[in-house]
């Protein structure tokens, strides 16, 4: 052994400090690049494009909600105001202003993320049923609103949105680049929810819908971070809209209408609340029946209310949430 007052002796090598095994980082890359594939493959095996851009767009606008929901505590039941608002906005830019779809989709999830400003300003300060009331109500006030403005074209919406060119050169008019650009928008706002939620703001956000006392008491100002949270989840939602608005070429009031903020909500809760890839699954899910099961006319309604039921008696942390709590258990 080498004397401690030897100058010759080789300095003592740094602890080694190994992965936590319970470090989930790896399984969300696997997952991620998993998600990733099934998306980019899918067109390639003979599933409809415009389908899967719609699946898209849903489970942005789902991961956006779940960033309030399920990381932050606060149940909105008004989230469908950013969605349809940010369509309308960007449908008029691109058809009237004759903005590239880049710039009318940026344009329609910053008015979005503006209206999540006002709206959390008013909103935040209640709590629990409070909020989602208030949220509610201002929600009903922008589908009014859009029902009777001039610009948004009332029930017929605003129809034959032109997709124009991204960057002046590339014609999104073909699916085969459209949706290239739908999925880097979604796989961008993916991998920014994931940033958000795993930074020191994302703690401190988890820490709050913990124990928003205890918080506090940490010198913490729980609205403040309460608020950024609902502007960023109104941005990451109004871009979703914004996005589905050039995909369909149309902003109607059914995207602004309060039973949208409803099924946001099924999807999340089906998914797996408080989980990165549970609103993406929860998405596909009410999506594909909504496409396949459309025959049923009104009984599809009845049909998401069973399944619902279900995952809620079988599944009480949703599909991804009790698949990762039986893996958690198996190892």
């Amino acid at each position: 052994m080498a004397s401690a007052h030897n100058p010759t002796a080789p300095a003592a090598a740094p602890a080694a400090h190994p992965r936590n095994a319970s470090d989930p980082a790896p399984t969300h890359r696997v997952a991620f690049i998993l998600m990733a594939l099934i998306f980019i493959g899918a067109p390639l095996v003979g599933v409809y494009p415009v389908f899967m851009m719609k699946v898209m767009c849903f489970a942005l606008f789902a991961c956006a909600f779940n960033l309030l929901l399920g990381y932050g505590g606060l149940l909105s039941f008004g989230h469908a105001m950013f969605l349809g608002s940010a369509g309308y906005v960007s449908a008029h830019a691109a058809k009237v202003w004759g903005l590239t779809p880049e710039l009318a989709i940026a344009l329609g999830a910053s008015c979005a993320g503006a209206l999540g400003w006002v709206a959390g300003r008013l909103a935040i300060r209640r709590q629990g049923i409070y909020f989602a009331m208030i949220t509610l109500a201002l929600a009903q006030l922008v589908f009014f609103f859009s029902l009777q403005a001039p610009f948004t074209g009332g029930e017929d919406g605003i129809q034959a949105v032109p997709r124009g060119k991204l960057l002046g050169l590339i014609d999104l008019a073909n699916p085969a680049a459209m949706y290239p650009f739908v999925l880097a928008i979604f796989l961008g706002g993916f991998l920014l929810i994931y940033r958000i939620v795993h930074s020191p703001f994302g703690q401190v956000l988890k820490a709050i819908r913990e124990n928003e006392a205890r918080a506090i008491s940490l010198g913490y100002d729980a609205d403040r971070f309460k608020h950024r949270a609902f502007v960023l989840s109104a941005t990451l939602a109004g871009l979703a809209g914004a996005t589905k608005a050039i995909v369909f070429q149309l902003a109607s009031l059914t995207d602004v209408h309060w039973s949208m903020s409803g099924e946001v909500v099924l999807m999340t809760l089906v998914g797996g609340m408080g989980t990165l890839f549970g609103p993406v699954v929860g998405a596909a899910v009410i999506v594909s029946m909504q496409n396949y099961l459309a025959q049923l006319g009104a009984w599809v309604t009845v049909v998401q209310g069973a399944i619902f039921v279900l995952c809620v008696l079988l599944f009480r942390r949703g599909i991804i949430g009790e698949i990762g709590h039986l893996l958690k258990k198996s190892l």
